[in-house]
């Protein structure tokens, strides 16, 4: 007696007719694609299980509907990609995605290497010097007027020279009486600090920070013998060859200012009318 071999599911006799093991229990071809078949994201119809399944993320497809939803070329063994769950070749995705190269405007595709500066994007046999039209890469350029320059080339073409070394500014730079000075050769001929953002001031042609221009020739005060520069419209007084800052200018008994006022002088002291009497 021949030993029964049924349908898991329909419990039908199988002898005969095709049937599909499913973790080693038999079904009959109808029951399992009820029960085990996807159906297609585009058609809607069931994957028989005599058609190849295709599958991303929980998706499936018959291997005739899995096609580009721009170009409907079949994606079959080929690269693809999503947007917005659409599928989309490579090709697609990157002509209507990908950046556009600044110079050649064609399509930067994905995976090859991009060069990126101030929100454009270069090819990188695209991202050239515009002078010498070799590939610029990762080295230091400069742009001017909308074209990128190679350092050389920049230099060549478009740099001043600072008056003090002699070489190209390439950035930045100082314009003192009608003179290029790269920043860090602008410097107080004293002290050699850098004079550019500072306040300064020259004496025969050379530039001075404020402290070594008022140690060097600013008077003294005659009372706090600190130096009086007299710049920026700061004011002093001045009397018989001797000066004093506005607030040091007081009566040396009483210490009332004398500013405005009239004042008498005994000896290397300065009085005011009522002390004088003293005198």
């Amino acid at each position: 007696m021949v030993e029964p071999y049924d349908c898991s599911n329909c419990k039908e006799s199988l002898y005969g007719k095709k049937y599909i093991l499913k973790e080693e229990h038999p079904h009959c071809v109808q029951c399992y694609e009820a029960l085990f078949s996807n159906n297609c994201e585009v058609c809607k119809l069931l994957i028989g299980c005599t058609s190849k399944d295709l599958s991303y993320k929980d998706r499936h497809w018959h291997s005739d509907c899995f096609l580009c939803s721009k170009c409907e070329r079949s994606l079959v063994d080929r690269p693809f990609t999503t947007k917005d769950d659409l599928l989309m070749c490579t090709d697609c995705f990157a002509n209507e995605y990908s950046a556009k190269c600044h110079a050649c405007l064609k399509t930067i595709m994905p995976g090859t290497k991009k060069m990126e500066h101030k929100g454009n994007s270069w090819h990188e046999n695209c991202f050239a010097c515009n002078r010498c039209q070799q590939p610029i890469g990762t080295r230091s350029f400069v742009q001017k007027d909308l074209n990128n320059f190679c350092l050389p080339c920049y230099e060549k073409q478009f740099a001043q020279q600072c008056v003090h070394c002699k070489k190209p500014i390439t950035t930045g730079g100082v314009n003192y009486r009608d003179m290029p000075w790269h920043k860090e050769c602008f410097v107080c001929i004293s002290c050699k600090q850098q004079l550019a953002g500072q306040r300064f001031t020259s004496r025969d042609d050379f530039a001075y920070c404020l402290d070594c221009f008022c140690n060097l020739f600013a008077k003294k005060c005659a009372y706090c013998t600190t130096s009086i520069s007299g710049l920026g419209g700061s004011k002093y007084i001045s009397f018989e060859q001797r000066q004093w800052h506005n607030d040091c200018f007081n009566c040396k008994k009483c210490s009332v200012s004398l500013v405005g006022r009239g004042f008498l002088t005994c000896k290397d002291d300065i009085l005011c009318p009522d002390c004088g009497k003293d005198f």
